[in-house]
């Protein structure tokens, strides 16, 4: 009996050190996650090679290197670096990469390197063909320039020029974070025996893929290596149009820069994008928006049948947007992703009754890929206690195993805890879902303060995810709860519930997480009402700067790269479909509506602390907003910082940044706590 009380009492004294040994997630932690990034399967099946990029926060840079391991996850190894994009070649021996921008192979151990092209301009997401001796890759080039030398002489050129002056002639002169300049994305083929390459857009003012919404998936070689499908975007004003159009083209004439007609297979004025050819050759599957101008709406899922020339959408009785597309090896069926609620789910629809079959629900995966014996379905995976690794499981869903274990040490060392979520009821009787996260060593019987998030897009949502940049557990790790809800124009929820922030930015969607809050308080006694606060970046920023000239119920704001002047905004940004969807119109066209949901309308309401973070080269949400609103800020005598981050975007995407943001934010929000 003494014995059993002495193991118990040791028992319980090393979970209890082991407890204590943890600690809650640190920046240093976060930014020494490795980062899986792409990956292939080997032919037979029994190996996977994969990138993984880490940082250093005291050199302030990332790299990418290649592993491989068996597809059981044993012996994985480290076989390059400083390289990108690795594939398995068609032998399965040999391993195709991408290194200074030009394609190499090498053996599995990352030995026998051999140089597969000298390109000068490029290669970006390779596709081969069946028979493995060519390949389809975008590259930037000079519209005019029909050889490579010719794209080296014009960068030396415009290098050695001591007039860096640029005049534009038309809109999307600058997008995202880079000023375009007079390069275009042009889609080549090269063969990797010969190293001679054709340009298939030769002389194209458009980009392939798209400039925007598109992809390195938005091309594909026929099974039979004779014909390409891709999307390209031929509008003659690219700021305002979503039109995306799949294309087929012949190769069998493309010789030494030779071009055929292209043949445009999508009729959709909406955004048509990821085109995917059937193993038996017989159709072209891919994803179809309906609305032009709306780069929300709900992705369908097109067949194309190559010999009728006729399409269908076999997806028209599923109200969630098809994500990733896979056929099956027989051709009779395609697996997809979808968001689904706080996941991103997997799915199988029969092509010939369009019947059904969620294969995993309660996962947030990418990255989809189908073995070649069709048994074995493989993807990245993620939740919010940990990052991307790469998984597998059965065509049916059975039999899911973890593949790569790439953080787990570092993980093991970490308190977190996983995502709960709640209903309440929104605006019109909506159901709004909002995931609940507890702080690490949670302490029922304590008051916490709360940090409520709220996401951009607007049309996104908050998942079960590991996020880089907006990650709930380093929201949490300084005690917080952290309310993050999915209100009106949410993914994920049917294709209405997405449409019902559209025209309407400060009012349903605001009622929705405004009653999430509520309700929070009011159901979870561990949540100290005294003391919340809110953050959100882009439409999360500008739903931020909206609660500060509607609402005084948090201790202090913070706001992201955040929309503040609607009207400004639209003169500054570059994607204009988006505002005048949006805003249903210009501002000119419907001043009224753009009046209506500024939060600049409101100053004289301002009275909540707030800091703003913003980046230079952000082209999205252009730094002149952080400018106007701390300006009016300043003005009405609110307490308030602006960080300004001369070398970020969007997104703060370096280490020491990222540090300085986070810590940043922390320090703010301890300000003003009350207790």
């Amino acid at each position: 009996m003494k014995n059993l009380l002495l193991l118990f009492i040791v028992t319980l004294f090393s979970v209890s050190l082991l407890a204590q040994t943890k600690h809650a997630i640190t920046v240093d932690d976060l930014w020494n996650m490795n980062r899986v990034g792409s990956y292939d399967v080997s032919p037979d099946g029994k190996n996977i090679v994969f990138s993984v990029t880490s940082y250093s926060m005291e050199e302030n840079i990332g790299t990418t290197g290649v592993w491989i391991t068996d597809n059981n996850g044993k012996n994985p190894k480290q076989i390059l670096s400083s390289v990108s994009q690795p594939q398995f070649m068609n032998d399965g021996k040999n391993i195709f990469f991408v290194k200074e921008g030009n394609a190499f192979s090498c053996d599995l151990n990352g030995e026998n390197q051999k140089q597969l092209s000298e390109f000068y301009s490029g290669i970006g997401g390779a596709e081969f063909n069946s028979n493995g001796n060519k390949i389809l890759f975008a590259s930037n080039v000079y519209a005019d320039c029909e050889t490579q030398d010719c794209n080296e002489k014009m960068d030396e050129d415009r290098e050695n020029s001591k007039v860096k002056a640029e005049m534009f002639t038309e809109l999307m002169y600058r997008h995202w974070n880079d000023w375009r300049g007079p390069k275009i994305s042009h889609l080549f083929l090269m063969d990797l025996d010969s190293k001679k390459h054709s340009d298939l857009t030769l002389n194209s003012k458009f980009d392939t893929p798209p400039l925007a919404l598109g992809s390195s998936n938005d091309y594909s070689f026929s099974p039979d290596g004779k014909e390409i499908a891709f999307a390209m975007n031929n509008s003659d004003f690219l700021a305002t149009s979503t039109n995306n159009d799949i294309f087929i083209l012949s190769l069998n004439d493309v010789k030494n820069g030779a071009q055929t007609p292209n043949t445009k297979i999508s009729t959709s004025l909406g955004n048509d994008n990821q085109p995917v050819f059937s193993p038996d050759g017989k159709y072209i599957a891919f994803r179809s928006m309906e609305r032009a101008g709306f780069e929300a709406d709900k992705q369908r899922l097109m067949l194309y049948n190559r010999k009728t020339k006729t399409t269908s959408d076999i997806s028209k009785d599923f109200d969630l947007s098809v994500g990733e597309i896979v056929w099956s090896n027989d051709s009779k069926s395609i697996f997809f992703t979808s968001a689904n609620e706080i996941y991103n789910s997997i799915y199988n629809i029969d092509i010939s009754n369009s019947k059904r079959t969620t294969i995993l629900e309660q996962v947030v995966v990418s990255s989809l890929q189908l073995s070649n014996n069709g048994e074995k379905l493989f993807f990245k995976k993620q939740n919010a206690t940990m990052p991307y690794e790469i998984f597998s499981a059965n065509t049916n869903g059975t039999n899911l195993t973890q593949i790569t274990n790439m953080n787990g040490n570092l993980l093991s060392q970490i308190e977190m805890n996983k995502v709960e979520t709640f209903w309440s009821d929104g605006a019109e009787g909506a159901k709004v879902q909002s995931i609940i996260l507890k702080p690490p060593f949670f302490d029922a019987s304590k008051k916490h303060p709360l940090i409520f998030l709220i996401h951009g897009g607007p049309q996104g949502h908050w998942n079960d995810d590991f996020h880089f940049r907006w990650n709930l557990q380093m929201f949490a790790s300084q005690g917080y709860v952290v309310v993050a809800p999915n209100p009106r124009g949410s993914t994920g929820y049917g294709q209405d519930f997405t449409d019902g922030i559209s025209q309407d930015w400060g009012g349903k969607v605001y009622t929705d997480l405004m009653n999430s809050y509520d309700y929070a308080l009011a159901n979870y006694s561990y949540i100290d009402g005294e003391n919340t606060f809110a953050a959100g970046a882009s439409y999360g920023g500008y739903m931020i700067n909206w609660l500060e000239g509607h609402t005084d119920k948090f201790n202090a704001l913070l706001c992201h790269a955040g929309v503040y002047n609607l009207e400004s905004m639209y003169g500054t940004t570059e994607e204009l479909w988006f505002p005048e969807w949006e805003m249903g119109g210009t501002p000119w066209e419907n001043r009224e509506l753009y009046e209506k949901w500024s939060p600049h309308m409101f100053v004289e309401n301002f009275k909540t602390p707030m800091l703003v973070t913003h980046g230079a080269y952000d082209f999205r949400v252009p730094f002149g907003q952080a400018m106007e609103l701390f300006t009016a800020l300043q003005k009405m005598k609110v307490e308030s910082k602006l960080l300004y981050f001369p070398d970020e975007y969007h997104f703060i995407t370096k280490p020491q940044n990222a540090k300085l943001w986070w810590n940043s934010i922390y320090n703010w929000f301890d300000n003003y706590k009350t207790r």
